[in-house]
């Protein structure tokens, strides 16, 4: 019994340890964002002149509209193709092309962001030449997060009822009629997790952005990454503070999506029994 107690608190001393490691350092960058200095050696006094300067950038702002058309837009996109060929890869008749498949797509999970942006490069600049900007950062978004979507909704469709399908199909349900009703909600659980991971991933990535962009057009982090190498100012921590604090509710607005699905299954299953 003490050694199961010892261990018990040890491990939680170790989650308490990296818990700080990962966010002291968020904490004083936020805290800093309110500092009526103009540095981060010492805190002089509270003030939001860092936040009112940030909305008064115009061409910050500029860029953090950009940042979230693109996320918004690539992330739906690739919902809907990683949807489908999730569904397409659940289908495959045979265990040979389903694996191989789900290995070429999670070799794209694991390739280094920087070979994927100079991959991209080359694409854009040789094999199929479009003009650097909008539609080329938009592409490789959608590219990029197509297996992350794949990835979050083909366990649900592992643990779908098949014998619903079954029966639709006894009861003259077309291919149609099955997608819809029965296979989308089914897997809207992890349809919404792909969306909110995709969008994640766009949000915050520069690697892949910073090799694709051009002609006036650019995003958040590239931005930042350029404004660092001359001294990051207060401003980009208000900043900071904003994105993390969105990040913070799309993470609570999933969780509180997935209770409430939780939630549903669990009295469905319950009437379920009542009228058994």
């Amino acid at each position: 019994m003490l050694n199961k107690k010892s261990s018990f608190k040890w491990s939680k001393l170790y989650i308490v340890v990296v818990f700080l490691l990962m966010y002291a350092p968020l904490f004083y960058l936020m805290m800093y964002s309110f500092n009526s200095g103009g540095d981060m050696t010492h805190f002089a006094g509270f003030t939001l002149e860092h936040y009112q300067s940030l909305f008064e950038d115009v061409r910050l702002m500029t860029f953090i509209l950009n940042t979230f058309i693109i996320a918004l837009l690539s992330a739906l996109l690739a919902t809907v193709i990683g949807t489908l060929g999730a569904i397409a890869i659940y289908y495959y008749r045979s265990s040979h092309q389903r694996q191989m498949t789900l290995n070429l797509n999670s070799v794209l999970m694991v390739t280094p962001d920087v070979m994927m942006g100079a991959s991209f490069l080359l694409m854009f600049s040789i094999l199929i030449p479009i003009k650097f900007g909008f539609m080329t950062v938009l592409l490789s978004h959608i590219a990029f997060n197509v297996p992350i979507v794949v990835l979050m909704v083909l366990p649900r469709l592992y643990e779908m009822n098949p014998s619903m399908i079954t029966a639709a199909m006894d009861l003259g349900a077309n291919q149609n009629q099955i997608l819809t009703r029965i296979i989308l909600p089914s897997i809207r659980s992890g349809i919404f997790a792909g969306y909110f991971m995709a969008f994640t991933y766009s949000l915050d990535d520069f690697a892949v952005t910073f090799f694709i962009t051009g002609n006036g057009f650019s995003t958040l982090s590239v931005e930042v990454y350029s404004r660092a190498r001359t001294g990051v100012s207060l401003e980009i921590n208000a900043l900071s503070t904003l994105m993390f604090l969105v990040a913070l509710g799309l993470v609570f607005g999933y969780y509180s999506l997935r209770r409430g699905e939780e939630k549903r299954k669990l009295i469905k299953q319950r009437k379920n029994k009542e009228v058994i």
